[in-house]
C-alpha cells in the first residue's frame, strides 16, 4: 500500500513599512516550515505574540487545497497588535513527500489510500 503524502514547505516573512510597526518586527526576517519543524536561521528572532496568531494557519497552509480556496489565495496575516502595521507573508516554496509509516504508529487500513 502506498502511504506517501505531500506537504507544502512554507516561508513566513515579515513585510511592511518599518516606520509603521510598533513591535520588534524586522522586514525581511523569516522562518521556514519543513514538515512539523519551524526553521530559524542566522539568529533571527520572531515575536511569540505574532507566532501565536500565525501557528494555527500553518498546518492548513501546508495541505493541498483547491485553487478557489481562500487558504490557497490569501497569503498575508496581520500582526495581532492593532496598532502595528506589520504583516506576515506565508509563501509555499516547494513540496516534501512524507510516509504515513514514518510519521505515526497508527496503521493504515484497506481503503485508506483513496
Amino acid at each position: 500500500m502506498n502511504d506517501e503524502f505531500e506537504l507544502w514547505d512554507l516561508k513566513v516573512e515579515v513585510v511592511g513599512d518599518p516606520r509603521e510597526m510598533v513591535c520588534s518586527h524586522v522586514p525581511g526576517e523569516f522562518f521556514e516550515v519543513k514538515g512539523e519543524n519551524l526553521v530559524f536561521s542566522g539568529g533571527q528572532s520572531f515575536s511569540m505574540y505574532a507566532l501565536s496568531a500565525i501557528l494555527p494557519l500553518l498546518p492548513a497552509k501546508q495541505r493541498m487545497t483547491h485553487a478557489h480556496d481562500w487558504m490557497t489565495t490569501d497569503a498575508e496575516i496581520a500582526c495581532p497588535d492593532p496598532y502595528c502595521k506589520a504583516r506576515f507573508r506565508i509563501t509555499r516554496t516547494g513540496k516534501t513527500t512524507f510516509r504515513h509509516s514514518e510519521t505515526t504508529v497508527v496503521p493504515l487500513t484497506a481503503g485508506d489510500d483513496d
